[in-house]
């Protein structure tokens, strides 16, 4: 499918693909403000960033719900929600509010997460044709846009409340963009009880080692090039940029390519490079070479959950989709529950550089999950 048809066809998922990349884009950039502002440790730092994944976790287990009852318009809802919600941890002044807005900006993310994945999945399954990567590349689009802008507003000194107020009128414009745009989605009738659980296990823990590496790289990356390696703000902000424009190509990329190549195939080959994009960064001394890390990383990890989402989508039963997705998003939005503490006992027991090794062998569990996958 050509690419401009493929934004079309998929127009609504793709505006809340793009959102959620501008929330956390920016979050990324301004983890290092967010820390200075709490005054804490990076063990501590790490434990409140948890609030998001108890926040996601909630929302795996209330999204079907949602979209039964809502239908249509469960997407647009889900995207308004979380246009506003990053306001929450921007705005906290203290350590116990910050974990609560964690949590607020991590259940609106996690129902706009399964939502617009359910839809894409029913999309693909309507017109026979691959659409995850072209949404999750738009993700990667917004993110990186974000990256940059939020970088400008700090160099700038702007603080997190200012510009996540801004972005919260943008975002929620995209929010009305997906409401009106004819979206049609079929429900209706009882889920089949029985599901193939052995694709959902497979599938969530290969999504689970992307997500535990794309959190690593969100949260860490900034902090990483600004602390160890001596650069400024900006310089921070082009760490997360890097990763979010390399996982755009890479996603749009693998649009035609998993059009030509099995995905197995795909999947071998971006957990290689998204291990050695890891060590890359981890063992940089200078900032462009970790640069060319997180590139590597970006590459690599940018099409492994959307592929492992993809193939639980196709495998489900139309009415059960939704439910099938969240299962394997409860599974893999464990990553970003795992992710901020195993990255900040590390980094405080070690130092960040070895953190980012250690995860760096992570992507060797994408193999071992394939042969459970027929």
């Amino acid at each position: 499918m050509h690419f401009a048809t493929a934004i079309v066809t998929s127009r609504a998922p793709v505006l809340a693909f793009l959102a959620m990349g501008m929330g956390w884009g920016g979050f990324a950039v301004y983890v290092p403000a967010f820390r200075d502002r709490l005054s804490v440790g990076d063990g501590l730092f790490g434990v409140l960033l948890l609030g998001s994944s108890l926040g996601l976790v909630t929302a795996m287990w209330l999204a079907p719900r949602v979209d039964r009852r809502l239908g249509a318009a469960a997407l647009p809802a889900a995207s308004a929600m979380l246009s506003v919600a990053f306001l929450a941890p921007a705005s906290a002044p203290i350590p116990a509010l910050f974990a609560l807005g964690m949590v607020a900006t991590g259940l609106a993310s996690g129902l706009t997460d399964v939502v617009m994945n359910a839809r894409v999945a029913d999309l693909e399954a309507r017109h026979r044709r691959s659409l995850m990567n072209v949404n999750h590349g738009m993700f990667s689009v917004g993110y990186a846009v974000s990256a940059l802008m939020a970088g400008a507003a700090r160099e700038a000194g702007q603080p997190p409340e200012v510009y996540f107020a801004l972005l919260a009128i943008l975002t929620g414009a995209m929010a009305l963009g997906a409401a009106s745009s004819g979206e049609v989605v079929e429900t209706g009738g009882e889920a089949p009880k029985a599901t193939p659980l052995g694709l959902i296990a497979a599938a969530g823990g290969i999504v689970l080692t992307a997500f535990m590496i794309e959190n690593a790289i969100e949260a860490w990356s900034a902090l990483h090039i600004e602390r160890t390696l001596g650069g400024r703000a900006a310089e921070g902000a082009l760490g997360a940029a890097s990763l979010g424009v390399t996982m755009a190509i890479g996603r749009f990329g693998g649009h035609f390519v998993a059009e030509r190549l099995p995905d197995r195939a795909v999947l071998l080959w971006a957990s290689t490079l998204t291990g050695a994009g890891l060590f890359v960064a981890g063992l940089a001394t200078v900032p462009v070479v970790a640069y060319l890390g997180f590139g590597m990383t970006g590459l690599g990890v940018s099409v492994i959950a959307p592929i492992a989402l993809g193939l639980a989508g196709r495998a489900a039963p139309p009415a059960d989709r939704t439910r099938v997705i969240a299962r394997v998003a409860v599974i893999g939005f464990l990553g970003f529950f795992v992710s901020p503490l195993v990255m900040g006992g590390l980094s405080e027991a070690f130092s960040l550089p070895a953190a980012l090794c250690v995860m760096a062998l992570m992507p060797l569990a994408v193999p071992l999950l394939l042969r459970r996958i027929g």
